[in-house]
């Protein structure tokens, strides 16, 4: 039963958070993304290089090139149209984003009422617990790895992804160390976790990331980062004070009395559990 309310209650709050994303998404940075993608076309078209010997031989390679261009062009990835049909496919995958979220919240605000009771509201524990995603897997990874737009260059992938596993696990296990460990030298733990990603370092881009584009192009982009940077804060500000609020009046509505029930049937609920179910 306290199952099938987990599950019901993370759908209902993925629907409307997935909403709010996708709104604040194409409210903030959608149209910053299509502007870039325009100069990122204009980089991809241009011309490669022409070495003498392959001019020499283009005449007789130029039926073998068509071939393998028409073979290139028929592999190429689907991908969703601008329009109702991008919005469409960006609205499911916020939605199934938040129902991973959401789940994951559940479960750190039931490891709250195991470990310390119902003397925190839901509301109150829920914002605690979005503030506490926000600042692991958005501001603290963001800090080293900044937002790019479609065009630049950056870093190896696989360097990133360790160190943005990197940041968000420090960012998380700082919040959790100061969230449920009530020593006091628990702020000094706290404060070693999220300094280490830093002292390791954020992988750099050995080079221009915006190598290849024109003085126009180039000065349009630069202008674009700093103002994507912006919008996906704001998304992502979004997404966690909305999980917050949605997830926490969800969590109070269905899933905190049967979980308080199965805690008090299991024989591990304190007086505050107690007096909760009553």
């Amino acid at each position: 039963m306290i199952f099938q309310r987990l599950i019901w209650a993370a759908l209902a709050t993925a629907v409307v958070v997935g909403s709010v994303q996708t709104g604040v998404q194409r409210w903030q940075a959608a149209p910053l993304i299509l502007a870039a993608e325009v100069y990122e076309a204009q980089k991809a078209e241009a011309p490669e290089p022409v070495t003498p010997a392959a001019h020499v031989h283009s005449d007789a390679a130029a039926p073998h090139e068509h071939e393998h261009a028409h073979e290139h062009g028929a592999a190429k990835e689907w991908e969703p149209e601008n329009g109702f049909e991008r919005i469409g496919w960006t609205w499911v995958a916020n939605s199934l984003h938040a129902f991973s979220m959401a789940l994951l919240v559940y479960a750190v605000m039931g490891v709250w009422l195991y470990r310390r009771g119902a003397s925190v509201g839901s509301l109150a524990l829920a914002a605690w617990v979005a503030a506490a995603g926000f600042v692991s897997l958005h501001l603290w990874p963001s800090l080293g790895l900044h937002a790019e737009v479609p065009g630049m260059e950056a870093a190896p992938v696989q360097a990133r992804q360790v160190w943005w596993v990197l940041a968000v696990g420090s960012a998380a296990g700082a919040c959790a160390v100061a969230g449920f460990v009530r020593a006091s030298w628990r702020w000094l733990v706290a404060a070693a976790l999220l300094a280490l990603p830093f002292l390791v370092g954020a992988p750099q881009l050995q080079g221009e990331a915006l190598a290849g584009f024109g003085p126009e192009a180039h000065a349009a982009l630069e202008k674009l980062v700093g103002q994507f940077i912006w919008a996906t804060t704001w998304v992502a500000l979004s997404f966690w004070v909305s999980m917050g609020l949605v997830g926490g009046l969800a969590f109070q509505r269905w899933v905190r009395p049967g979980l308080l029930a199965v805690l008090k049937g299991a024989g591990v609920a304190d007086a505050g559990v107690v007096n909760a179910v009553r």
